[in-house]
C-alpha cells in the first residue's frame, strides 16, 4: 500500500516518509447499524461530547442497544441522554432500517459494492455520503474510499500541495484518482497532514 502511494505521488511519498506506517484502525466486529448510530451521534459534536452522550444511552442497557431496544427508547429518554430531536429521529430511522434489512448486516454488506452501500444508506434520514464513507473506511475496512467532502481531508490535500484554498470535492476526486486502489490509506495520511498543521510539535498519528 505505502509502496503504491509513494510511487503514485512524490508529495504523498514525502508525507508518508514523515508520518510513518499507516495506523488506520478498522473495527471489524462492529455491525453497520451500530456504526451508523454512532456516526449520527457524532455529527456536529466534539468526539468526547458525542462519546459521553452515547455512554449514557449504552448504560441504560449495559451494552449498545439492539435496534429493537433503541426503538423502545422514546424521545424523552433519548433527550435525557443528550440527543437532539433530529438525531433521535435519525437514530430511530437507522434502527427501523436495520430491522427491515435495509441496513445490512456485516455479512451482507461484505457482498455489496461501495457504490451500492452508499446508494442504499444515503436514503436514510440524517445519513449523508460522508457518514456512509466513514462506515466503509472504519468499520467495513474498504481500501479505496476518498471522502472528498471531509474538511480535514481537503485541508490535508491543500497543505500537501501548498495551495491557497482547499480543492472542491470534484477537484479532489479527480486529483486523487491515481492513488486508487489505496485511497482510504491516503485519506488517513491527509488527515495526519491536517493534524501536523494544527499541532506541528506533536502531530497525532492515530486514527481519525
Amino acid at each position: 500500500m505505502r509502496r503504491h502511494l509513494r510511487a503514485a505521488d512524490p508529495d504523498l511519498a514525502s508525507l508518508i516518509g514523515r508520518i510513518g506506517p499507516c495506523r488506520l484502525r478498522v473495527d471489524r466486529a462492529r455491525e453497520p447499524y451500530e456504526s451508523l448510530v454512532r456516526a449520527v451521534a457524532h455529527q456536529q459534536l466534539h468526539g468526547r461530547a458525542a462519546e459521553a452522550i452515547l455512554g449514557r444511552m449504552i448504560a441504560v442497557h449495559a451494552a449498545f442497544p439492539t435496534p429493537a431496544q433503541l426503538l423502545e427508547m422514546d424521545l424523552a429518554a433519548l433527550r435525557v441522554c443528550g440527543f437532539s430531536g433530529s438525531k433521535v429521529a435519525a437514530m430511530h430511522g437507522v434502527a427501523e432500517a436495520a430491522l427491515s434489512g435495509l441496513v445490512p448486516t456485516r455479512a451482507k454488506a461484505a457482498r455489496m459494492t461501495d457504490a451500492a452501500l452508499i446508494e442504499r444508506l444515503v436514503a436514510l434520514r440524517g445519513i449523508g455520503r460522508w457518514t456512509v464513507e466513514m462506515l466503509l473506511i472504519f468499520s467495513l475496512g474498504r481500501p479505496d474510499i476518498m471522502p472528498v467532502d471531509d474538511f480535514g481531508v481537503r485541508e490535508g490535500y491543500r497543505l500537501l500541495r501548498g495551495l491557497d484554498r482547499q480543492p472542491k470535492p470534484r477537484e479532489l476526486a479527480e486529483a486523487t484518482a491515481p492513488w486508487s486502489p489505496c485511497r482510504s490509506a491516503a485519506a488517513w495520511y491527509l488527515w495526519r497532514a491536517a493534524d501536523e498543521a494544527r499541532a506541528p510539535a506533536a502531530a497525532n498519528p492515530m486514527t481519525k
